[in-house]
């Protein structure tokens, strides 16, 4: 594969390279043991498991103010609480996350056909890792799965000034690499995000990995191309290169 017109590539973290939503899934059923068999709560233990997981999904993280460590401990222990009544249970808050975080890790693995993939791009574009996030909770994913030695650049939105969608770390990953962002490309499971942001920064093209098939809203960013696994994307920017060079 040679590509002449697509000079970067910006990848996302969670969900593109990463089985995140899976990791977690599986974690969340560690836990739902542990609560099962030490603590023998039956139904319970699932509802607060529940519970926790919409606490993440509507979690907004101040790093001026607390520590991940805190918060998420924090969510736990409400969810606890919330299902149990009585006094606060910081003690066993703390075992079921540092379980939930521990394991979640373990399963943040970067497959082997993604890393030859990466490997093989890696011959013809610069590569970056751009991912939101606190950035103590993203540099020990990025860690667990090892996919340091796969990028020119890594780029953590908790360690920069603004994230994704804004164009600011758009353009800074761009200054990073030497590149325009005219020579890049953005892949992300996002479209709020990954995919607004290459479209905010004027990137080449946005590749949006839309595993499930589902049907975006009306409102939500158009991306140029639509995949539903990252191992597409090298077909996907040989057709970018060969549409440039037929309007070329």
């Amino acid at each position: 594969m040679v590509l002449n017109q697509v000079r970067a590539v910006f990848f996302d973290l969670d969900n593109t390279l990463i089985d995140t939503a899976g990791a977690s899934r599986k974690a969340m059923l560690e836990v739902i043991k542990l609560l099962q068999s030490k603590y023998h709560y039956k139904e319970e233990a699932k509802t607060i498991c529940d519970k926790v997981q919409v606490k993440l999904s509507k979690e907004c993280f101040h790093p001026s103010s607390t520590c991940i460590n805190d918060l998420r401990t924090l969510h736990w222990e409400e969810a606890i609480q919330e299902t149990k009544g009585g006094a606060a249970n910081r003690i066993l808050a703390e075992e079921c996350y540092f379980l939930w975080k521990s394991t979640r890790l373990q399963h943040m693995i970067l497959a082997e056909d993604v890393k030859a993939m990466l490997t093989e791009l890696r011959k013809e574009v610069r590569l970056l890792l751009l991912t939101n996030g606190d950035c103590q909770t993203q540099r020990e994913k990025i860690e667990a799965c090892a996919c340091q030695s796969y990028f020119d650049a890594i780029v953590v939105g908790g360690e920069q000034k603004e994230e994704k969608p804004s164009p600011s770390i758009f353009y800074y990953c761009c200054s990073l690499l030497g590149v325009q962002p005219g020579d890049c490309v953005i892949v992300g499971d996002t479209l709020e995000t990954d995919i607004q942001g290459g479209l905010n920064a004027g990137l080449k093209a946005t590749v949006w990995i839309n595993k499930n098939g589902i049907m975006p809203l009306k409102s939500s960013p158009m991306p140029h191309y639509i995949i539903s696994s990252v191992l597409e994307l090298p077909a996907v920017l040989q057709s970018i290169d060969c549409t440039v060079n037929m309007s070329a």
